[in-house]
């Protein structure tokens, strides 16, 4: 691993630095080569950070430090209103230090409207990108699969989604070590005449591009069901089918639970099935998969679930870590000058 610096939103989220500093600690402990930074109010940070034990703070040896942050984006401000208010809140500060190169990423629990607000104009996208995308990995039955838009562009024309599956073939080509992704654009069916005009649109750009590995539409169940790497889609269609995969993973989890603790005799079952449940459990751990990155920006910027365990943090950090190490945005903006340079 090489040399690589994250400044962290201490004050995003439910639970603040009492998730992210533990988080913090753990992800040092993964990766010798990382450093982290840690933003928020000073006194509020010292406190935390004097409840580490002198040996573990001594064996961090300098790689995590404190940068002071003034003020704090609420859970549920206007974006508009934190982008031109907060300019010492936490979340700006972490994002202006990559910005300054002093972090290679950054990573957020914080509203995530204020996030990618903040973010765009602070670090701007890349030159050929109209907007940024929130991707994510998704677990499915051949692994996992990359989707976007989750939620940051709810209307969208053919181009966008020919730019988010640029940028998606790029990011699990970086991340996955594959060299040819499979894309695919989610739809209502396979027949190339269903859907809405600007998908059919975008499924003829993209059925003309040579430098993706298109391989035409995908359904609902393909998400998970599917040998895809990666799915494109507007943000409205891709947050209603994320938000709806995890109520179905829960309904499903929670009925199994119900069911095992119906009788003695099921009681009995759980007990010999408990090797089974317990790799399902930890197959289908939403922590494994926290972290979505704002994709198309000038910066890697990562957006952790407000309400993340410390593993689930752990897990957007080193989702951070993996995109500055593959350095993605510079990956993504030779792609995009080399399709503009064909199309001139």
């Amino acid at each position: 691993m090489q040399d690589v610096c994250v400044a962290l939103d201490a004050m995003g989220g439910d639970s603040g630095p009492a998730v992210v500093f533990p988080a913090a600690v753990a992800a040092l402990k993964l990766h010798p080569q990382l450093r982290l930074i840690l933003v928020g109010p000073r006194p509020l940070l010292d406190s935390h950070l004097q409840k580490l034990p002198k040996a573990l703070f001594a064996s961090l040896n300098g790689r995590l430090v404190l940068q002071e942050a003034t003020e704090l984006v609420l859970m549920d401000e206007a974006p508009a209103a934190a982008l031109r208010t907060k300019k010492d809140s936490s979340m700006r500060v972490a994002i202006n230090l990559v910005q300054k190169g002093v972090a290679q990423a950054c990573v957020s629990a914080g509203n995530t409207g204020a996030l990618m607000a903040i973010a765009r104009y602070v670090l701007k996208t890349l030159p050929g990108v109209d907007r940024p995308a929130i991707v994510s990995a998704l677990p499915s039955l051949h692994g996992s699969v990359y989707v976007l838009d989750l939620g940051a562009n709810v209307d969208c024309t053919a181009e966008h989604l020919r730019q988010f599956a640029t940028m998606g073939s790029i990011l699990a080509a970086a991340q996955k070590g594959i060299s040819h992704p499979r894309v695919a654009l989610l739809n209502v069916g396979s027949e190339s005449t269903k859907g809405s005009e600007q998908v059919k649109a975008a499924h003829l750009l993209l059925s003309s591009l040579k430098h993706i590995n298109y391989v035409g539409f995908a359904e609902g169940d393909d998400i998970y069901l599917g040998n895809i790497h990666v799915i494109v889609c507007d943000g409205f269609v891709g947050n209603v089918a994320l938000k709806s995969s995890e109520g179905m993973a829960k309904l499903l989890l929670i009925s199994l639970q119900n069911a095992f603790r119906a009788n003695i005799f099921t009681k009995i079952s759980a007990l010999i099935a408990k090797p089974v449940l317990q790799t399902l459990k930890q197959n289908f751990d939403p922590s494994r998969y926290n972290g979505a990155s704002l994709l198309g920006l000038q910066g890697v910027v990562i957006k952790s679930h407000g309400s993340a365990s410390i593993a689930s943090f752990v897990a957007a950090i080193d989702v951070a870590v993996k995109e500055a190490e593959n350095n993605v945005p510079e990956k993504i903006r030779h792609e995009v000058a080399f399709q503009l340079s064909i199309a001139q």
